[in-house]
């Protein structure tokens, strides 16, 4: 297909394709002419996940690269890219050097019966939620940590076997990105209609008013 038809059927302006394609994001088609190129199915699909990674995941350019670095690791795995991904989403300012969040943060993570992994964007970025509570007079906020995990873990379970529900490794891999990038997106929007209907639902059905006492 040309790129016009790349274009059209990805659903990306032809000016941001060429972007791409100048950033590596994308491979070069194969040349027809000097100014022609031709490209394929494969184009198409590579092109419909950076699509996904920036507008969905917000993911800047540098990291959309180190994400399909990993997809296309020789030695890649789900393991791996995982891992990519979540470095690749992370803010770049994010500070979890507060001794006690850390501390908080590891004993949470213990208590799941979890490895705490100190060095993972994850555990930092939960050491930089438990920071800012404090320092907005929110401690208690980690009294629903544990509810969340409970919330989370079949969560990590369907991520899981949303990326094995494929024919190939490369699918698979794709499907984290994916997976990834779509069920975060998904689960805040999800969460958030949740808190509506559940708030609807307690003002529906709440406790009357204490009656005025006797005098």
């Amino acid at each position: 297909m040309r790129i016009a038809e790349l274009g059209r059927r990805s659903g990306v302006p032809v000016p941001t394709i060429k972007y791409y394609l100048r950033e590596g994001l994308l491979p070069a088609g194969e040349l027809t002419s000097p100014n022609q190129a031709r490209y394929t199915e494969d184009h198409l699909r590579r092109l419909r996940l950076v699509r996904a990674m920036v507008e969905l995941g917000g993911l800047s350019i540098a990291a959309v690269r180190d994400v399909l670095g990993a997809l296309d690791d020789p030695e890649k795995s789900l393991h791996k890219a995982m891992g990519t991904i979540s470095a690749a989403m992370a803010p770049p300012d994010l500070d979890a050097s507060d001794e006690a969040a850390r501390e908080v943060a590891r004993a949470f993570v213990e208590r799941q019966g979890w490895t705490p992994r100190p060095d993972s964007y994850a555990f930092k970025a939960l050491v930089a939620v438990l920071t800012t509570a404090r320092d907005v007079g929110h401690e208690r906020f980690t009294g629903v940590l544990d509810a969340y995990a409970r919330a989370c873990v079949p969560l990590a379970e369907a991520d899981l076997d949303y990326a094995l529900g494929a024919d190939s490794e490369d699918e698979a891999l794709e499907n984290v990105v994916v997976g990834t990038v779509l069920g975060d997106a998904a689960m805040a929007a999800i969460r958030a209609i949740a808190r509506r209907e559940t708030s609807e639902r307690r003002k529906d059905t709440g406790s009357p008013p204490n009656p005025e006492p006797d005098c």
